[in-house]
Order: C-alpha cells, then structure tokens, then sequence
C-alpha cells in the first residue's frame, strides 16, 4: 500500500479543489492507510480532516508545503508535537512578515525549526529539480534534518517530468537522500478538474478561456487508488513502499495538543481557586449589602467547586480583569448570554442579573456531563472596544494572545458572481442573477431565466453546476468580532498566527467551531453599539440634570417608561426597536421587567413557527385558561401561563418530566439544537424502563406519569402514546430548535411539529 503524502484541499485558497474531509473520506474508501494534508502555508483545513479521520479510522498525518523567499517551496510533514510547534512557529514567522494572503520564510528560518519535522524536497517548484544545482541549499538541509530530508519524486504524466525528475535523482544520490513517490493531490475526484481550473483563473485574476498555460495540463491531480498509484511507479516500487514509512514515522495527532489557560498573577502562595473563592465572596458581599442569601452562598460554593474540579479558574479569573481594566477605564461592558445563570459570574461583577432571585439554571451555561469550556460573551460599548483589545495584547503578549478567524465560506451569490466571471459569463448578468438568489441555501437553477439567461446554454449550465459545488468552499479568512485564543505555552506552538487585515491584529488559522472542537478557551469581547449610546447618555444626564446613573442603577419598574413601551414608541431602542417588537409590544403591553424578557423573547422563530405566541397571548389577556399538561409541570411554565417560551424550560422540563440531572437536560437540549439527537434518541430508547407495559391495577395515567418521568418527553417508545405533557415537552424543544435555525430555513409549523414529534418518537 502507499500514502499520499502531498495534498491540498480547499484549505489551499484557490488551489485545491476537494474539501479536507473529501479527501480523507476518499482516502479511506479507497483502502489507503493514511493520508497527508500539506495545504500552503497553513494548517487551516487540519481540524475538519482530524475529525473526518477520526469518524473513518484512517490515520491523518500533518503538514504544509512552506513558500520559501527564492520562489520554491518544501512540504514539512510533522513526525511528533514537538514537530507541530516547529511547523506552526515557522508559518508564523513567514505569515507575520509578509502582507494578508502570502507568507515566505527563508532557508535559515527552514534550517532552525527542523526539529521533529520530516522534509519532502521536491515537486514543480523545488529547486532540487531546478537549475543551477542547489548544492550549499541541499547541503545544509542535510545537517538540519538528517536522516529525515527525503526526496520527493512527483509524476503527474507531463512531458517534461522525466527530464526533471532524472535530475533530481542523480542531485539526491550525491546527497544521499531516499527517494520517495508522490503526486501532488489537488481534488479528490476528477470530477473536480473543472473547479480547480475555476479555481486558478481566480487565483490569476484572468478568464478560464484566457488562462492557457496556467492550467493542469491534464487530471492527473485526483487522488489515486493503490493500483493507480503502483502503475504510475512501476519503475520504483521502493519509492512507493517508502511513502507508508514516512507515514509510519509521523506519529503526531491533534489529539496530543494539551492546551493550558494562562495562569494570572496571583497574590503570594495564593492558588486560582483560592483567588477566585476570595473575589468572589468579596464581589458577594458587594451585591448582597444586606447580607448574602443562604441560597446565594449555596449556589456559589457548588459553582466554585465545579470550576474549580474543571480547572476552569483561570478563565474565570481572566473575565474578571477584563472587567475590572474596563470599570476601571470607564468603559461600560456587560456579560450577556448563558453566563448570566452563573451566580459567580454576577458577584464578580461579569454579569448583572441575580440567577438565584431568577431561578436560573447554572447547568445552562456550565456542567460536568458537558465538559466543554465555558464561553462568556462580554459586550463593550462599540466606540472603545480596540482598548480593551489592545490591553488584552498588552498583557498576554502576541505570542500568547490571538484573535480567532472566521472562514468567508462561498454562499450562492459569491459562488455565481466568481464562477461566472471565470467562465465569462457578463457582469450585469451576474448582478442580475446574483439578486434573485438567496444569501444561504443552494443555488437554484430557476434564478438564470429570471435574470433573462437561457438556462439551456452550455455555459449557463456549467455555472449552475460549478457555483453548485464550490457552496460552502473557504474563499477567505476573516477575523471572528471579537473573539480571542488566550494560551499559557505561546498560541502559535498550537496554531499558526498571521496578520489580520485590520491594522494591529493578529489571527489564528482556526475558527471558532475548529477550537470549539479541539477543547480550547476562547474570550469573546464583543461591540455593542447600545452601550455607547448609554453611555453618551449616562454624560447627558449628569451634565445637564444633575443625575447620576449606571447600568445597575437605572430605575427597572418606571410606569412612564412602560406606557411609553405599550404603545410602541421604542424607535432607537436596544433589542425592541425591530418592527416584528414595535407590533407585538401594544398586544403584549408589558408593564414589568419580566414581561420585557418575555417580549424579547416571543418574538422569535421558534416561538413563532411552534405556534406558541397566541396561546400565550390569549393566556394573558384572559380569553384562554390557564392550563398545564400535568401538575408536576406547573412549576416548570407557571411564569410562562403554561407555555415553554425559554431554552432553561425545556432543561427543567426534562428534569421534572424525566428525571434528568440539570447536566444531561441540557445535553438533551444541545442534542436537538445540533440535530443530533438520533443518537441520544437510540440510547434512551435502549432503556429498559421505557418499554414497560402497565402493571395490573395501575390506571392509564399512572403509567404515563411514569413514562414521562423515565423519559418518554424526550423520546418515547414506537408505540401510539397521548401524553399532553410529553407533546407539551416536544413542542419546547422544537421552540428551542427553530430559534437556532429557523432564520435560515423557515418552515411550516405544522410540518415542523409534526417532523420532530416523529424524531422523538411521539405520536403526530
């Protein structure tokens, strides 16, 4: 067998042609045991092709074909951990000199990160096939890297190879190097000869019908099965052979890279969790003047010990000096999001809402079964969020401290418009076609005879079919609105570090969901333009009244501010000033702080699309009854009249109607916002409690209290079961699920109830 150690995916902007799990799913389909991933000058595509490995049990080796200054480049394969950080520190150093988009490095830089990496010298642009003879260049890889420098024989059936490779052999016999076999792979398929030549068109700035030269002579690019592979080298079968020992010899996995939070400066012998028990009880005591609740101490000694147990300390702590530079800069900020159900996130001044006096569920934002990091967004008043940013940099350092990306990914309209102006197509049309179509979803077919195109022409069906496959391909990366990677060990022994577009910004080559994947923190400093605006006018109010107001101080049960809010005068104000809010709020008329939350709230796709607005409205108004499916529920919607309006009432819905701990109710709602849960649905139904059969003298509705409480809320046998608690528990998830999605693809209730009651095993 062989590996292919030379390949590129979409992750090569412009250059490859499959994604990274294209690759690997192919690889694996054609029973190779392992398969490199080598995109330019980054590591961006090596998370989705960890995980596509993972899933298909192929082994994934890691590298990067690294641009050198003189034109020519070398794939570096890394053999352990220690290999990666070289490969990444050695990408940093090409991409932080080198403007957005390019990266070089020089021969010395290559020679002094040689450690645990394996070098592949060879292919089109190597200069060991070039002319002049790189003599003193071969020679001092030699003494870099040892017995780990191979030479990279690359056949792709051109009429100048032969030549160019007879040349590198006789250069690598001098220099005592073994040859090795490979093909630079650019799609997975060869189906995909067209996209890549798409692709080149793009990367040149010139028209398909102009690019000549610059194309793939041929489709010797896909990815080879072994039969195809031994043919091609038939000549060298110990080239071929050679390429399993070079994967044999990179044993590195992403599953190796052991991340640490960086630890804060601590008082004297003072431990994290000793720290933060100290701000914590003494944020406490700041909240509670009047004495801290016995709930409140509860609660924060039982988040403590979790955190604590986690080693989520640090992050916390980070958060907390965070908050403390803005307070102390006079920048107002705010924790929003799951982190307001932490009571240790409130008494440390991160957040501004009591989760005790709520009844807020901790679990939401944090639990045990989780086991994910904790994720605290903090919104900074718009005008000065760069300090913060910068402080952040200040202190961490640049090496510690990076930004996280967001990968641009080609949506319908980008897909036309940059298809079609390779393939010629005129750029009014374009424009034309590009309106019709949809921001998310697939590129309809139908939009090219609305925009006055024959869809019948060749080209026209070449377009539709190429922006059809290039949907969700990377086209650039951006920079996430605030999100940051903090590390204890330098960032870029993890990750590659690259410049952003904006001016004092540096980027990682992950986004948020790639990290999310790998385990790692990520502290998210968001802008929010609403705070400025509080702020302008906490200044107004105390230059010209005499009045001194904060966030914490502003009077929260005003009955002129509410008469005002009934009838819909909310123009300029944050989260109902949407018309959708400026129509509800005179049906709704809020007259407290919690019908606000409630109005915030119900006006919502989910809430909309699961047919939960007009009951509760009717509800309030009186012309419905307040009712509940079943009595050990009622607690659970009270404040709702019976109606599942908030995500932490479906995690309570399953810890009452189905004996969940707070952790696996939260797991399940997670499940169903992923789409996941089949398989959680499988395991439930494996439950032997859920297939039990009524008892003799246990009435019908004994029997469904007890289905309920051992699970059938949340999926129920295959068999017909009329529980209006359990059809009650369906409908919040499916509230819960549609506020994730129903912004993108909107349904129809019924069809959408009806769907998921069939998920969980409910009958319609």
């Amino acid at each position: 067998m062989y590996a292919p150690l030379f390949c590129k995916s979409s992750f090569s902007f412009l250059e490859g042609a499959s994604q990274p799990e294209e690759l690997v799913r192919a690889a694996h389909e054609f029973g190779l045991p392992a398969v490199a991933l080598t995109d330019r000058d980054g590591v961006y595509g090596i998370v989705e092709a960890h995980v596509a490995a993972r899933e298909a049990g192929i082994k994934l080796v890691i590298g990067s074909e690294v641009t050198i200054d003189d034109g020519s480049s070398i794939v570096l394969l890394a053999s352990n951990r220690s290999g990666y950080a070289s490969l990444c520190r050695l990408i940093t150093v090409g991409r932080r000199r080198s403007e957005k988009g390019s990266s070089v490095v020089g021969w010395r830089e290559v020679y002094e990160h040689a450690a645990g990496l394996l070098a592949l010298w060879g292919g089109e642009r190597s200069l060991l096939a070039r002319e002049p003879d790189p003599f003193f260049i071969g020679h001092g890889l030699k003494d870099a890297f040892g017995d780990r420098l191979y030479a990279m024989a690359a056949r792709h059936r051109r009429a100048e190879e032969p030549r160019q490779e007879s040349r590198l052999r006789h250069r690598a016999g001098k220099l005592g190097l073994p040859v090795v076999a490979a093909h630079e792979v650019l799609y997975h398929h060869k189906a995909r000869r067209m996209l890549q030549d798409v692709f080149t068109a793009l990367r040149y700035k010139v028209k398909l019908s102009e690019a000549g030269r610059l194309l793939e002579p041929n489709d010797e690019h896909a990815l080879k099965t072994w039969l195809t592979f031994k043919r091609l080298f038939e000549d060298d079968a110990a080239a071929v052979a050679r390429t399993a020992e070079v994967a044999a010899r990179c044993t590195f996995s992403l599953d190796q890279l052991r991340y640490r939070y960086p630890a804060e400066k601590l008082p004297d012998g003072t431990t994290s969790a000793e720290w933060l028990r100290t701000l914590a009880y003494r944020g406490a005591a700041e909240r509670f003047p009047a004495g801290i609740p016995k709930e409140a101490v509860e609660q924060i000694d039982k988040e403590l010990a979790l955190i604590e147990d986690l080693d989520y300390c640090g992050y916390f702590l980070t958060m907390w000096e965070i908050v403390r530079f803005c307070r102390e800069t006079g920048i107002l900020c705010q924790g929003r999001g799951s982190a307001a159900n932490s009571t240790v996130c409130y008494v440390l001044g991160i957040t501004a809402v009591d989760p005790v006096a709520l009844g807020l569920l901790f679990e939401r934002f944090l639990s045990k079964e989780r086991a994910e990091p904790p994720d605290i967004d903090l919104d900074i008043e718009h005008d000065r969020r760069e300090e913060v940013i910068q402080h952040v940099y200040a202190k961490y350092g640049r090496t510690h401290a990076a930004m996280v990306a967001n990968v641009i990914r080609y949506r319908p309209r980008s897909a036309i418009r940059e298809v079609g102006k390779a393939l010629g197509v005129p750029e009014t049309a374009l424009d034309r076609v590009s309106k019709i179509l949809p921001m998310y979803g697939d590129v309809d077919p139908t939009a090219l005879a609305q925009a006055g195109l024959d869809p019948d022409h060749p080209t026209h069906q070449h377009l539709i079919r190429l922006a059809t496959e290039v949907l969700d391909f990377p086209r650039h990366l951006s920079i996430h609105p605030g999100g940051f990677l903090l590390g204890h060990e330098p960032v870029e022994t993890i990750v590659p570090i690259e410049n952003g577009a904006m001016p004092d910004r540096t980027v990682i080559q992950w986004d948020k969901d790639m990290i999310e994947e790998l385990g790692l923190f990520k502290v998210d400093l968001l802008g929010l333009g609403a705070l400025n605006q509080l702020h302008k006018a906490f200044d107004l109010l105390r230059e010209h009244k005499e009045i001194d107001l904060t966030l914490a101080t502003i009077p929260r049960e005003d009955p002129a501010t509410y008469q005002m809010i009934c009838t819909g005068d909310t123009v300029g104000v944050f989260q109902i000033e949407s018309r959708a809010q400026m129509a509800m709020l005179p049906r709704l008329k809020p007259v407290n702080y919690y019908d606000l939350v409630v109005e915030v709230s119900i006006v919502r796709p989910g809430p909309i699309t699961g047919g939960m607005v007009h009951p509760y409205l009717k509800r309030r108004s009186g012309e419905e009854p307040v009712v509940y499916p079943h009595p050990c529920l009622e607690p659970v919607l009270a404040k709702t009249l019976g109606v599942p309006l908030f995500q932490e009432q479906v995690i309570r819905l399953a810890m009452v109607a189905a004996d969940y701990t707070p952790g696996e109710a939260d797991q399940l709602r997670r499940d169903r916002q992923g789409d996941r849960g089949g398989v959680r649905a499988a395991g439930l139904r494996a439950d032997p409690r859920l297939r039990r059969v009524r008892l003799p003298g246990e009435s019908r509705g004994e029997l469904r209290v007890d289905r309920l409480r051992h699970g059938v809320a949340a999926t129920a046998p295959p068999r017909r079961v009329h529980l209006r608690a359990a059809q009650c528990a369906a409908d919040g998830v499916l509230h819960l699920f549609d506020d994730h999605r129903g912004c993108q693809t909107p349904r129809r209730p019924h069809s959408s109830r009806r769907r998921l009651r069939q998920r969980l095993g409910l009958h319609p």
